[in-house]
């Protein structure tokens, strides 16, 4: 069996992994496809965290369009993740994985409070943690959730999952003829304004020197790749 040089990761999921054909809502059968993804790097006995967003339930700027306070949208923004997190859990659990669904904003009945120590115990014992809420705060987008809580876990890698298949010099789909980076250092990302991830979750990466591995999650055995050490995606690092 292959053994994987990174024991613990953050995998960052864009709320869309889970939409339905119409880029909203909830499919469950994306939900499995997912899970089958993330059942497959389990198997290789690495420990795994999920950041997840929701732009498949609801994007703050829409609301901030038509005069919504940010901080009302953020929370929604927050809540939304929640149901992800719930519905990604249900789907890992059904393909054998056991689960712990935590939350930085408290809703005790249906997941935990988000704890740190609590969460490296579950990764220890080989669950894999979904955490939802955001940071808890307003302001703070997902990315930047992702990146702190890889941090507080003491993760070895954050891995954001999208359908682009690393950093390119241009937009892809508007330029064919764009080069994409095996590897990229975290102040070439921010000067150039990756839009992969936002420059709060990069900083932070750099200053406490967590390497981001931005892939295709849809391309087969890309998550396997990345967590053995194998050339994928780009590699955000010093």
């Amino acid at each position: 069996m292959a053994v994987a040089k990174y024991k613990r990761v953050l995998l960052k999921l864009g709320g869309e992994s889970l939409a339905s054909q119409s880029g909203f809502g909830i499919s469950p059968h994306m939900a499995d496809e997912v899970a089958a993804k993330v059942q497959a790097v389990h198997n290789l006995e690495t420990e795994i965290a999920i950041v997840l967003g929701a732009g498949n339930i609801w994007r703050g700027r829409d609301g901030l369009e038509h005069g919504m306070e940010r901080t009302t949208a953020d929370h929604m923004g927050m809540l939304a993740t929640v149901l992800n997190a719930l519905a990604l859990a249900d789907a890992l659990e059904r393909v054998g994985s056991t689960t712990r669904v935590q939350t930085a904003i408290e809703m005790r009945t249906i997941a935990e409070p988000y704890i740190r120590l609590r969460a490296i115990r579950h990764l220890e014992k080989g669950r894999i943690v979904i955490i939802g809420g955001g940071t808890g705060n307003p302001f703070f987008t997902t990315d930047t959730a992702a990146a702190l809580r890889a941090m507080e876990i003491d993760a070895d890698l954050l891995i954001k999952a999208t359908k682009v298949d690393g950093v390119y010099t241009e937009d892809p789909h508007e330029n064919p003829d764009a080069e994409r980076f095996e590897q990229l250092a975290y102040m070439d990302a921010l000067e150039m304004r990756v839009g992969v991830m936002d420059a709060t979750a990069i900083s932070l990466c750099m200053e406490n020197d967590l390497p981001i591995m931005v892939l295709n999650m849809w391309q087969p055995h890309s998550l396997e790749q990345a967590v053995l050490g194998e050339p994928i995606g780009t590699l955000i690092s010093r």
